[in-house]
């Protein structure tokens, strides 16, 4: 059992409620000049003293919370065994293909035939020897299609995808989404190769997590989730056993503990869950009464069972992929945002109810220093990533300095939240299929996921020239129309990234 879990009715009495973790929208504390005649946002902090610590800061912000299969082998590398020649190439040649796709597409819709097209210009090669990072290949994908291949300039130091990376790049792959439930041949292929992984008596862990790293079909993600987080065994035999024994451990802490919701020492508690909820997305799936009681039962028991952290604002968040995915499987409407869930059996919501819990559990068990008192946890990965995009990017970094954007004003709700808030609730799910495939997927690896995304859109970064419209261009990026084709992209840069950086602390000092 976890060391932060405990039974003990006495230490429910030292419980520590709920504190901060409020997103900070932006400081002004700095900026005397910040505000135009023009209000863009709702509200907006005047100006006060500078703050020192991160309690002062924290408590003068306000929440936000308002506010083909040859790819496949090409790509089977696996990050235990690099082959650094051959996945240098393959890595470039993931995002290398992706805009010549694109350029072609542009051609074929181009007005006239007198039209010639720019030749594609392969990524430039640098020396072996010089490990720096000139520039980010994200900035590719924020320029036009027929700049991006000549514009990208790749890593400098050989790297590798995981196994099956570029299987989303060839065209969105509606299996591993929410969306269509029409298999293509490559889907359906990829699907019998997961089916014949889980199949066996014995799920061999380690090359699910290679063929997951690309995203996991949507009918086999609920039982790939629930392997991958070390929820199930990998022994067939013993999974019904487990289920049955967890979900009814689940509902005795149900028993003993939700009564005391209302009592005065967890009021507090409850309230600010009951609060946060309806805040969350998709809010046609989270306020249909069942799933709101499931979601309070859930965040109850955990911050109950997890005193030295209790219940933290963004901790709300990272339940609802977990319940997406495990409902999808009783569910046969495809928008399952919009999902009647009163239809599904009382017994089935119970056990999906209770698979959720302990997954979500597992997830924030590698976590839990995101949420303890002052959240260090954040304070750290947000200090980790102002450091690593200074090295990936030093214009990108210095355009926010010399704006005095501070790293905190934005990347708190990308630490706190895991991007969710950044993201459709689609790519989130794909996005976490990786992360569960990753060695400390949603902790190191997240990491270098955020850099990759600031460097994504650098373009539109470093035009904004005004502190407010940087700032709120940075707290309301245009993902709403994203899919699985952009989250493998970021996600081939954060390996990238990964790859150069993971094993070089060096790397982080100028």
């Amino acid at each position: 059992m976890n060391e932060q879990e405990t039974d003990s009715p006495q230490s429910l009495q030292n419980i520590q409620h709920v504190y901060g973790a409020q997103h900070p929208p932006f400081d002004p504390l700095l900026h005397g000049t910040l505000l135009k005649a023009t209000p863009k946002v709702p509200t907006t902090p005047v100006k006060a003293k500078r703050v020192s610590t991160f309690q002062e800061f924290e408590s003068n912000t306000s929440d936000a919370w308002d506010a083909g299969e040859d790819d496949d082998e090409l790509l089977a590398m696996a990050a235990e065994s690099l082959n650094t020649e051959v996945v240098m190439e393959t890595a470039n040649r993931v995002l290398r293909n992706h805009s010549q796709r694109q350029e072609r597409h542009k051609l074929q819709e181009a007005p006239g035939p007198e039209q010639k097209p720019k030749p594609l210009a392969e990524p430039p090669l640098v020396p072996s020897g010089d490990l720096r990072l000139v520039k980010s290949v994200s900035e590719s994908h924020t320029s036009c299609p027929a700049e991006s291949a000549s514009d990208s300039v790749p890593l400098q130091r050989s790297q590798s995808l995981p196994h099956s990376a570029t299987v989303a790049l060839g065209g969105t792959s509606d299996s591993s989404t929410l969306g269509s439930s029409v298999l293509s041949e490559r889907e359906a292929f990829r699907l019998d190769k997961f089916k014949q992984l889980l199949a066996g008596p014995n799920t061999d862990l380690e090359e699910l997590r290679k063929l997951s790293w690309s995203g996991i079909p949507k009918p086999v993600r609920p039982i790939t989730w629930k392997l991958l987080s070390g929820y199930l065994p990998a022994n067939v035999d013993r999974r019904p056993a487990t289920l049955q024994r967890k979900q009814k451990e689940y509902f005795a802490f149900i028993e003993h503990y939700y009564d005391s919701r209302n009592d005065e020492a967890h009021q507090d508690t409850y309230r600010q869950i009951h609060i946060d909820i309806p805040r969350m997305s998709p809010e046609a799936l989270i306020l249909q009464p069942k799933v709101t009681e499931i979601f309070e039962r859930i965040l109850f028991i955990w911050a109950i069972r997890h005193p030295a952290s209790g219940y933290v604002q963004g901790i709300n968040d990272l339940v609802t992929p977990f319940f997406v995915v495990f409902i999808c499987e009783y569910i046969e409407q495809e928008d399952v945002d919009a999902a009647d869930v009163s239809r599904v059996p009382a017994d089935v919501l119970r056990n999906v109810e209770a698979d959720t819990y302990w997954c979500m559990s597992k997830l924030l068990d590698g976590i839990q220093d995101n949420y303890t008192f002052a959240q260090p946890g954040i304070q750290m990965k947000v200090k980790m990533l102002e450091e690593l995009v200074s090295r990936i990017d030093e214009q990108v970094h210095r355009h926010l300095e010399q704006h005095e954007v501070r790293y905190l004003q934005f990347a708190f709700r990308w630490m706190n939240n895991l991007l969710m808030r950044e993201v459709p609730l689609r790519c989130t799910v794909r996005l976490w299929d990786t992360y569960q495939s990753e060695p400390e997927g949603f902790s190191r690896f997240h990491l270098y996921v955020c850099a990759a995304f600031l460097v994504r859109w650098r373009k539109e970064i470093l035009e904004e020239r005004d502190f407010q419209e940087l700032l709120l261009f940075l707290q309301n990026l245009p993902t709403a129309q994203w899919g699985d084709e952009d989250i493998s992209l970021l996600l081939a840069e954060a390996y990238r990234l990964k790859f150069a950086f993971a094993d070089a602390p060096n790397h982080y000092k100028k």
